[in-house]
């Protein structure tokens, strides 16, 4: 059974989705839909910049959903269909897209939305996240808790791979935190990122989302989407949608989602959409793992031609 594996946010880069626009109509379609429903030409910022809009979260969010579900039609349309789906925090739409519970201009719409609330939720400088390499998540997990004094809060936000879990919080909770990972020889990177998500200081974007997302059509899953927020499949509309809701305070559970997508009967996992950052988290948590990534013409060939092997 083939896993469709859809990136978030970070994955985006100038130039994304112009090969495969230039190639399948499908994209094409894809990107100018995304462009109508914006009012304004993303497909411009994604295949031309400038770079500094582009990174802007409220920018970034519908332009790599828009990529991944352009990669998708492709696929689709040369005959691929997912058993299983899944998206890390914002990909998590692009699976709901995939899987037929959302329609894309509900979707594009809605993440535009979203990196904006996102980005208002905690004021520039507030917050903080770093990425904790070379520790495990338990300990990870009890130097966020050491780490926050006087109501400063640091959480684990991305459970990536056994030795990658991204924290966030308030600036010096997270930079306590930081030092405790490498006085426990632990490496700790802070990342260039405009708010700290996936913890509890993005309740007020949580808030505003819930009642956008109250307001869309939310049809049954075609297949089974493994959610963020427990790592379960699930086959209910409604259950989807309270786990996008549920998902904008909550840690993204990359590693137990993975390891359900196996437990399901998962072959082979296909990341679609821009650059590899799934790819390799897959395989640093199932090194076995039968992996492809398609984001563009080569990759597709890539693809089918590994498909074609015995």
């Amino acid at each position: 059974m083939l896993a469709f594996l859809f990136p978030g946010q970070a994955s985006q880069y100038v130039g994304m989705g112009r090969d495969l626009v230039a190639t399948f109509p499908e994209a094409r379609e894809t990107f100018q839909e995304a462009d109508d429903v914006l009012g304004f030409a993303l497909s411009t910022l994604c295949f031309e910049g400038p770079e500094a809009e582009l990174n802007l979260t409220a920018n970034t969010q519908p332009a790599v959903l828009t990529h991944a579900v352009a990669a998708w039609r492709v696929l689709r349309r040369q005959g691929f269909a997912p058993g299983i789906v899944a998206g890390h925090s914002l990909g998590e739409y692009s699976a709901l897209v995939a899987a037929g519970v959302l329609d894309f201009a509900d979707a594009v719409r809605v993440v535009r939305r979203r990196g904006q609330y996102m980005q208002e939720a905690v004021a520039p400088g507030v917050g903080a996240m770093a990425a904790v390499l070379k520790l495990d998540a338990q300990t990870v997990t009890a130097l966020c808790a050491e780490a926050e004094q006087d109501g400063e809060l640091c959480r684990p936000a991305n459970f990536n791979a056994p030795q990658q879990t991204v924290i966030a919080g308030h600036r010096p909770a997270v930079e306590r935190a930081t030092g405790l990972v490498r006085a426990r020889k632990g490496r700790a990177i802070e990342l260039p990122v405009s708010a700290p998500f996936h913890c509890p200081l993005m309740k007020p974007a949580e808030e505003k989302l819930a009642r956008d997302l109250a307001e869309l059509t939310f049809h049954p899953p075609q297949c089974a989407v493994v959610a963020n927020v427990n790592a379960q499949p699930t086959t209910e509309a409604e259950t989807a949608r309270a786990n996008l809701v549920a998902q904008v305070c909550a840690p993204v559970q990359w590693v137990a989602s993975v390891q359900t997508l196996v437990t399901q009967g998962t072959t082979a996992f296909v990341e679609v959409g821009p650059k590899t950052v799934l790819t390799g988290l897959v395989r640093q948590i199932v090194p076995e793992a039968v992996t492809f990534q398609v984001e563009s013409p080569q990759t597709l060939e890539t693809f089918v031609a590994g498909m074609r092997l015995p």
